[in-house]
C-alpha cells in the first residue's frame, strides 16, 4: 500500500525541480542591469548603454557555452538583448529597452489564461512534457482541474504582476526603477510562483491521489 503522506510532498518538491529556471532568470537579469548602469555612467547615453548590454549578454552566453549550455538557448538570449537594445536606439528612449519585456509578459498572461479556458492549462503541458507523459495527464479529471487552478497563479501572480509593475514604470519613464524591478521580478518571483502553484496543486488534488507523476486514467 502506498504511503500518500510521503509521496505527495515529494511530488510537489519535484515541481520546483522540474520548472527550475533560476540560472536562466539570473542570466537574463544581467544585461538589463548593465544597460541601466551604462546609461547612468555614460551620462544617459542610450548608445553606450545598449552596447554595454549587448556585450554583457554575449559574455553571459559565452560563459554558459563553456559550462555546457545549449547553443540555441544562448543565441535566443543574445538575440533578445540585441532586439531590446535596437528598440531603445530606434525610439531614443531608454525605457524602451524594457518594452519587449512588457509585451512578452502581456502575451504570456493571455496565453496562459486562454490555455486554462480551453482546458489545456500550460502548467500541465509543461510539467507533463518534462515528465514524458505527453497528454496523459488530461485524461485524469483531478489533475486537469488542479493544473487549471495552479496555472492561474502564473497568470495573476507572475505575468499580470509584471505587466502592471513594468507597465507603470515604463509609462513613467523611470529607467532605474525598471532595472531594479527587472531583477526583483526575475528569480525571486519565479521561485514564489513555483512554490505557490505547488501548494495549489497539492490542495486541489484529492487526498487519495497518487500525485502529478502518476495520472489516474479512466480505466484505473
Amino acid at each position: 500500500m502506498t504511503d500518500q503522506s510521503t509521496e505527495k510532498p515529494t511530488d510537489q518538491l519535484g515541481l520546483a525541480e522540474l520548472l527550475g529556471g533560476r540560472r536562466g532568470a539570473l542570466d537574463a537579469s544581467i544585461p538589463p542591469a548593465v544597460f541601466v548602469l551604462g546609461w547612468l555612467v555614460s551620462g544617459r547615453s542610450i548608445g553606450w548603454a545598449a552596447l554595454a548590454a549587448v556585450l554583457a549578454g554575449a559574455a553571459v552566453g559565452v560563459f554558459r557555452l563553456t559550462r555546457g549550455g545549449r547553443v540555441t538557448a544562448v543565441l535566443a538570449s543574445v538575440a533578445a538583448v540585441s532586439a531590446a537594445a535596437l528598440v531603445a536606439l530606434y525610439t531614443g528612449r531608454a525605457q524602451d529597452f524594457f518594452l519587449i519585456q512588457v509585451l512578452v509578459n502581456v502575451a504570456s498572461a493571455l496565453a496562459w489564461a486562454v490555455s486554462i479556458l480551453v482546458r489545456w492549462p500550460l502548467l500541465g503541458v509543461v510539467v507533463g512534457t518534462l515528465l514524458g507523459q505527453r497528454a496523459r495527464w488530461r485524461r485524469d479529471p483531478d489533475l486537469l482541474r488542479a493544473y487549471g487552478r495552479a496555472s492561474w497563479v502564473w497568470v495573476l501572480g507572475q505575468y499580470t504582476l509584471r505587466v502592471l509593475v513594468f507597465g507603470v514604470l515604463w509609462w513613467s519613464g523611470w529607467v532605474v526603477a525598471l532595472g531594479v524591478a527587472r531583477v526583483a521580478l526575475s528569480w525571486p518571483l519565479i521561485g514564489a510562483t513555483v512554490a505557490a502553484s505547488a501548494v495549489v496543486l497539492r490542495r486541489a488534488l484529492p487526498q487519495d491521489h497518487p500525485g502529478l507523476r502518476h495520472p489516474r486514467l479512466p480505466a484505473d
